[in-house]
């Protein structure tokens, strides 16, 4: 089983959410530029994500996204499983007709495998992460090094 580019940049991108929510909404451009994941897939996996109440979107100026219930009740399988993602090991997607039909050979070790990797996604919340400080030391570094690019482009201001 490999876990998308999609799952990946999910559970990545809600890290840096959860990492930052307490100092207010966050833009989808901050984690872009945070993170390297191009805005436009940011956009998708958050329509997404605040379909299923992982992200609420906050409006107006200062607006952005914000953790929709606490970190701690959002895990990394919430994530995935929310932005389509599949936790699946067997061919058959478990309809049991991996073989001409009938169950194969391996099936039932496939199976039991995606059960425990889902436990195991299942078993991590954000909050977790977020306190461990390894995560907090490259969350700082990422986002000095995302300050100091910005500040080398500027926002152009519009003549009026």
């Amino acid at each position: 089983m490999k876990l998308s580019t999609k799952g990946r940049y999910a559970v990545t991108a809600m890290m840096d959410l959860a990492i930052h929510d307490r100092d207010g909404p966050v833009t989808l451009a901050d984690i872009s530029n945070c993170q390297g994941i191009s805005l436009s897939y940011l956009e998708q996996l958050f329509a997404k994500l605040r379909q299923t109440g992982l992200v609420e979107g906050v409006r107006g100026p200062g607006g952005g996204y914000r953790l929709g219930k606490p970190a701690n009740q959002i895990s990394v399988a919430d994530i995935v499983v929310a932005v389509d993602e599949s936790i699946d090991s067997t061919r058959c997607k478990g309809n049991l007709d991996c073989n001409k039909g009938e169950r194969c050979l391996t099936h039932h070790l496939w199976n039991d495998l995606s059960e425990r990797l889902y436990e195991f996604l299942d078993g991590i919340s954000l909050s977790e992460f977020i306190k461990d400080p390894e995560v907090r030391k490259i969350s700082r570094r990422m986002d000095s090094t995302a300050s100091r690019i910005a500040n080398m482009f500027p926002p152009v201001s519009k003549a009026s």
